[in-house]
């Protein structure tokens, strides 16, 4: 079984991966390479941001890896709060604050529509790939459900008569930003 690094120690996010990836690849956070810092996340795009984060595993640590950001883009919002969906209600990363404030953002609002979007960065063997997932969806009036992490109580996917907090986990997997993202960087993975 191969090693690859994930550049996060977000617990969620871990948990969701490994379970996606399954036994291909031994998934190992951050903490597990003895990466403690939080890693800057400046860039202006999900994209830059992915980058950002495995670089700096690269260059300081000499691990090949693969990180991600994640984006919530709402309609009526410009595209707001994108890639500044972790940090929307303030720097501390609060997911209820977050879901708080969207919900007040949109309060009378009719157009609901909304996408999630996972960029993963990928380093291996000198070359630098990133791949894309998004799914499509709208955001409820109240949160439904209790799984998952960020604003799934709050985002109802196209494909789903329920929030991503109503899904099992696979369910989710199935048809999520960072399932459908994943499933490209697997494919590029077991190419290799």
């Amino acid at each position: 079984m191969q090693d690859i690094v994930f550049a996060t120690n977000n617990a969620h996010k871990l948990e969701e991966i490994r379970r996606i990836v399954g036994d291909d690849f031994r998934i190992l956070s951050l903490k597990e390479i003895g990466c403690e810092e939080d890693i800057p996340e400046t860039a202006d795009t999900l994209e830059g941001n992915a980058l950002m984060k495995a670089r700096y595993v690269k260059e300081h640590y000499g691990y090949d890896c693969f990180a991600d950001d994640t984006g919530l883009m709402v309609d009526a919002l410009d595209g707001a709060p994108g890639v500044y969906s972790a940090r929307y209600a303030g720097p501390g990363h609060d997911s209820a604050a977050n879901m708080a404030l969207l919900l007040k953002n949109l309060e009378g609002r009719a157009d609901r529509r909304a996408r999630f979007v996972t960029v993963i960065a990928l380093i291996l063997n000198g070359k630098e790939l990133t791949f894309e997932g998004r799914v499509e969806g709208e955001i409820l009036t109240e949160a439904h459900g209790s799984a998952g992490f960020g604003y799934d109580p709050v985002f109802r996917p196209l494909e789903s008569e329920t929030s991503f907090a109503e899904m099992s986990a696979d369910d989710k997997n199935r048809i999520s930003h960072r399932g459908r993202a994943t499933a490209k960087l697997m494919n590029y993975l077991t190419l290799q």
